[in-house]
């Protein structure tokens, strides 16, 4: 789809569902001049983005219900009237999270959208904790809920260099695809109104890149309310207020919000790992992505 100057916008092409996600759930979304879309695959700084439009939107707030304010639209087992309702009685700038590719997504050039990257082996060593961490509950709810698309989701095995190989050789299992999703958002990092971040440029820099996204969303923030933001932002703060900011998360995860918000480090994997797991894993990162895209997601370089 094109516009009257020429940009080539992007179109849903498929959708994807599986125990977690339903992309149609973005069918008929009524959006608003200046909504915010935070996008990421899988653990790679969702709810640490989701925390920092939130602090700069609200200047500041303590102990602020992030999770429940900017929602999952396309996890499936969250009543869809509900979630959309709650999110039309916003009255302030909206923001939500997917973990959509863009070829499944309801995109909008109303608005205004963050990808957040990781290299592969850091988002898999957090996603094993987040699986591990999953209670009966969670599993009830994913796998029990009317309209699952394929197998029921199971418990994970132990041996986390196991696991690793097969999220390889499956595709992105158990959930979705990986390097495809990563790939579909560095192809339109040049649209106005997409912005791509990389895991490690919060963790070396997080005050530039809070100004960064501050930048690309248009908002304003008092000076004094800078060293506030920063702090509440910081992974330290967030894992002392994680069951505030992630009030919902005690009926799902054994042990509640900490233990989602659980250490935010790269290169655990490097100690697991052989040479040829390494380089299995470059092999098929090639396959998957663009030389440029996956030297970027590797943190090699920047995005522009």
């Amino acid at each position: 789809m094109h516009d009257d100057d020429g940009v080539s916008w992007p179109e849903k092409t498929c959708e994807l569902r599986n125990q977690f996600m339903d992309s149609t759930r973005w069918d008929g979304f009524e959006f608003r001049e200046g909504d915010v879309v935070i996008a990421t695959c899988m653990k790679s700084g969702t709810t640490w983005v989701q925390q920092i439009v939130g602090q700069l939107i609200f200047n500041g707030a303590e102990n602020m219900p992030v999770m429940d304010i900017c929602p999952w639209v396309d996890l499936r087992v969250l009543p869809k009237d509900e979630m959309v309702q709650a999110l039309g009685a916003q009255k302030h700038q909206r923001f939500m999270k997917t973990h959509l590719p863009v070829h499944s997504l309801l995109f909008s050039q109303k608005a205004r959208y963050i990808y957040i990257g990781r290299d592969g082996r850091d988002a898999l060593w957090s996603w094993h904790n987040h699986h591990a961490s999953l209670n009966d509950t969670a599993y009830q709810a994913f796998n029990g809920t009317p309209g699952r698309v394929g197998p029921p989701l199971d418990k994970p095995k132990d041996d986390i260099v196991e696991y690793f190989h097969d999220w390889l050789d499956n595709d992105g299992y158990p959930i979705w695809p990986f390097f495809s999703n990563v790939q579909s958002w560095w192809d339109i990092r040049n649209l106005r109104n997409v912005m791509l971040l990389h895991f490690d440029d919060l963790k070396a820099d997080l005050e530039g890149s809070i100004r960064r996204i501050a930048n690309f969303l248009g908002l304003t923030v008092d000076t004094e309310l800078w060293p506030t933001i920063v702090e509440h932002c910081t992974f330290a703060y967030m894992k002392e207020h994680a069951d505030s900011l992630t009030p919902r998360l005690e009926q799902m995860f054994n042990g509640g919000g900490k233990r989602f918000i659980y250490k935010g480090t790269n290169g655990r994997w490097r100690d697991a790992l052989s040479a040829a797991d390494i380089r299995k894993y470059d092999e098929v990162a090639a396959r998957g992505l663009s030389a440029d895209c996956a030297k970027w997601l590797a943190g090699e370089t920047a995005a522009f």
